[in-house]
């Protein structure tokens, strides 16, 4: 079973950007489709974003696309989530998540991280 890691979250002001990484440990990312989600206080866990095994198809959900990209790096067993123009709707904690298949990614992923904490405020 993979096991994930995320960093580089933090505090922003609005229209700053942060990249957050995704460090991958008891398997290859190679089996996987990696995606992020986030959960604000008081809202329900959020599917935000995914790639593919191969980086062939990407999905974000509309309130971060143009804002967001996500990225792997196979060899590295490592996915980043770049966010810029950040907003502080945006605020939140923000989860790495891997799945065996990419139309599963955003609902019913095989393996969480820990969270990150995303802040936006000035």
């Amino acid at each position: 079973q993979v096991q994930l890691v995320e960093s580089g979250g933090g505090l922003v002001q609005p229209g700053g950007s942060l990249r957050l990484s995704c460090a991958a440990s008891g398997s290859t990312l190679n089996y996987y489709a990696i995606g992020w989600f986030r959960q604000a206080p008081g809202k329900e866990r959020e599917g935000v974003s995914c790639i593919s095994h191969s980086s062939g198809s990407t999905y974000y959900t509309d309130s971060v696309k143009g804002r967001f990209t996500i990225s792997r790096d196979n060899a590295k067993n490592t996915a980043y989530l770049q966010m810029n123009s950040l907003e502080p709707e945006d605020t939140a904690v923000y989860y790495c998540v891997a799945s065996r298949m990419f139309s599963l990614c955003t609902s019913r992923p095989n393996a969480w991280g820990q969270g990150t904490q995303v802040t936006v405020s000035s």
